[in-house]
């Protein structure tokens, strides 16, 4: 999708900013974008809307996930933290939602809480988003979060 509707309440999908995701691809090494469309995929290999990754198994994956922030989030956050479960390494960008149910069920669960100091320009906006956001890092057998700040 591109356009302004990318960057409004109108749609529910936000592009991850290149120079942001390349910061934690040097960190991590992505294997495989979960949530994407062929024009905003940040790795080779991806689920597009059709093969749907909420049905796919995600291991032995390095996973990006920034998935639709919409009403399906919290779906989405649930597998990443189950997926995590059979070995599979989950690093989301999310919004800063920490009064909803799936940050208490399963973010406060992760491995890992990077809170983004200031806002995000998603896909190249000119102006930051309405909403605070943050890394979280799903991994195998770590339940107690690290809480940590990192610049956008």
């Amino acid at each position: 999708m591109i356009g302004p509707a990318l960057f409004s309440s109108a749609t529910a999908e936000w592009e991850t900013p290149w120079e942001f995701f390349k910061k934690l691809d040097a960190e991590f090494g992505f294997t495989l974008d979960v949530c994407a469309r062929p024009e905003n995929a940040k790795c080779a290999r991806y689920f597009s809307p059709e093969e749907d990754g909420m049905r796919q198994s995600w291991a032995p994956e390095v996973c990006w996930m920034n998935p639709p922030y919409g009403r399906e989030i919290g779906k989405w956050v649930r597998k990443a933290f189950l997926e995590a479960q059979k070995g599979t390494v989950v690093v989301c960008l999310l919004p800063a939602r920490t009064d909803t149910n799936w940050w208490h069920d399963c973010v406060m669960r992760a491995a890992e809480i990077r809170f983004v100091r200031g806002r995000l320009k998603f896909g190249g906006a000119a102006n930051g988003a309405p909403f605070p956001s943050t890394v979280v890092v799903f991994r195998q057998g770590e339940w107690t979060p690290k809480v940590k700040s990192m610049g956008a």
